[in-house]
């Protein structure tokens, strides 16, 4: 194999798209918020109610074009949006936002877990497979990909973190989306998205979340992922 085929090809530009981010008054969805809109991107955060999301908003600081709105108002304005809703609530907000997701790149990084007292955390099982299977089945209109279920939440929203250190895997049945998804992940100093595979491998992906919790409660650190050789 030459040198030019080990290159990976390269991935699109994705400066100046617009995000939304269901969920986004939660930790994760905020600290996403927060990181993209400083890698320059108009974020646009979304809650059920349009006063909670300009609060999570605001208290991202000023400078940052981040604004809140209703879900369907967030979800209508931007190119991509994240779905980084509870799972509990997973289905119910993608099937209210059908119409306003459709022909959209929708990320998903729910991770469906249980928590045992004792035991930590646990995988749920999801009939159609992972919650990414299951947005896809919801939103058959939409292009559904798999990503940024390792991410520190702590560490997206923490001011003296200058660059994740971690690589995050991306997946999908549509090439164009994941690349600009990996493209996406590129934005944020010290990330990095890798195609990690089809959709109906992202059990493992979210599953293996539940791994890095019990990881950092052990050695109270905020563990990613690296992966070697790529």
């Amino acid at each position: 194999m030459t040198e030019q085929q080990q290159t990976p090809h390269d991935l699109p530009d994705a400066a100046g798209l617009v995000i939304g981010i269901l969920g986004g008054t939660g930790d994760q969805g905020k600290g996403l918020a927060r990181r993209f809109a400083l890698a320059g991107h108009r974020v646009v955060i979304g809650s059920r109610k349009a006063e909670r999301a300009q609060q999570a908003a605001d208290e991202l600081g000023a400078g940052l074009a981040v604004s809140g709105a209703e879900n369907p108002v967030a979800a209508g304005q931007a190119d991509v949006v994240i779905v980084a809703v509870p799972w509990d609530g997973h289905r119910a907000t993608l099937e209210s936002l059908r119409a306003e997701l459709a022909g959209k790149i929708v990320v998903d990084c729910v991770n469906p877990l249980g928590f045992e007292k004792g035991k930590g955390a646990y995988a749920l099982p999801v009939e159609e497979g992972s919650a990414a299977q299951q947005a896809a089945a919801v939103l058959p209109d939409s292009r559904v990909v798999a990503a940024f279920h390792h991410v520190s939440a702590k560490l997206l929203l923490d001011p003296e973190v200058d660059g994740m250190d971690l690589d995050v895997l991306v997946l999908g049945d549509d090439r164009e989306s994941t690349d600009l998804v990996q493209a996406l992940a590129g934005r944020i100093p010290g990330m990095r998205g890798v195609y990690g595979g089809r959709l109906h491998n992202a059990h493992q992906v979210e599953a293996f979340t539940a791994n890095l919790i019990s990881i950092n409660r052990r050695y109270k650190s905020h563990a990613g992922l690296r992966v070697t050789d790529v």
